[in-house]
């Protein structure tokens, strides 16, 4: 039976379809998505994906888990900048869990609904707030569209990634085809969305899929000393250019060159001003040192 058929069953059946609106994690007993804060610094979300006997596959419980995890995150004030990981050390995320697509266990609405949750759960997001995907081990199939959530990735020497649903028949509905080309540009997408081929570490690294390549077992380190490092900044001056970084992607430049001017003008009395002072008077931040910013 082909993906479409079990898709288009599964519609029908809507047995195992819940919104996402009525979701609690007190509400299933199985709680495969670890939620806590780096110790010191609250303002730092760590998102963990807890299946590591399954590689960190999603299945649909651990989807709606992702999601109501993100959107409290999205609306908690005191935290600022989320870490996405897979517990267990050996896999960020294999993908979503085929079994229950061979089973037909999994109900998927036919229409799309940017307000229903993606199979993966977080994918039709626009975040907010800084997200940082620390991976080790697959990064592959669902699991690359969830890293592509991210505003970058660190990766391990050890880690893969790749479109490998290829295989199976399995389209990519998370994201994968929208945001892998804004990424890495449509050519080197087109290479891994056609070929379905495994991109090991130093090559993701040479065509921007990751950030920062590190020795295995310390991914989730650097995430978090990168976290704590962009936190140093003004926080609404960065995420305000963050977020004007993404509207040019999908905008014409003189709608993009308004956005920027608008919504940076804004923080110019309020933080750059001071900012400037400070460099002035405690004569900080000089020759592009941060280390002395207090």
């Amino acid at each position: 039976m082909n993906i479409h058929r079990i898709l288009f069953l599964s519609h029908l059946s809507r047995k195992f379809y819940t919104r996402v609106s009525t979701l609690r994690y007190s509400s299933s007993p199985n709680v495969t998505v670890k939620v806590s804060h780096v110790d010191g610094t609250p303002s730092i979300r760590l998102i963990g994906i807890n299946r590591p006997s399954k590689r960190n596959c999603v299945n649909h419980s651990t989807a709606l888990q992702l999601l109501s995890a993100f959107q409290q995150f999205e609306n908690d004030d005191t935290a600022r900048l989320a870490i996405l990981y897979g517990e267990g050390g050996s896999a960020f995320c294999a993908g979503y869990d085929l079994s229950e697509v061979a089973s037909a266990n999994i109900s998927l609405p036919m229409k799309y609904n940017k307000d229903e949750p993606g199979p993966m759960g977080p994918s039709r997001m626009s975040l907010q707030k800084p997200l940082i995907a620390a991976v080790a081990g697959p990064c592959v199939a669902g699991g690359l569209e969830l890293s592509l959530l991210a505003d970058m990735r660190v990766g391990e020497e050890s880690s893969k990634y790749g479109v490998l649903c290829r295989r199976f028949g399995v389209p990519l509905i998370d994201g994968g085809t929208v945001r892998l080309p804004h990424l890495i540009g449509l050519s080197r997408a087109l290479d891994l969305i056609l070929t379905g081929r495994t991109v090991h570490a130093q090559e993701a690294f040479n065509i921007g899929l990751i950030n920062r390549l590190v020795p295995d077992g310390q991914c989730l380190e650097e995430a978090i000393r990168l976290a704590k490092d962009i936190l140093r900044f003004p926080y609404e001056c960065m995420n305000t250019d963050r977020i004007s970084a993404y509207f040019s992607v999908s905008n014409t430049i003189d709608d993009s060159l308004k956005q920027e001017y608008e919504q940076g003008i804004k923080l110019i009395e309020r933080v750059s001003m001071p900012g400037a002072k400070h460099f002035i008077e405690e004569k900080q931040g000089r020759g592009g040192k941060y280390d002395d910013i207090k």
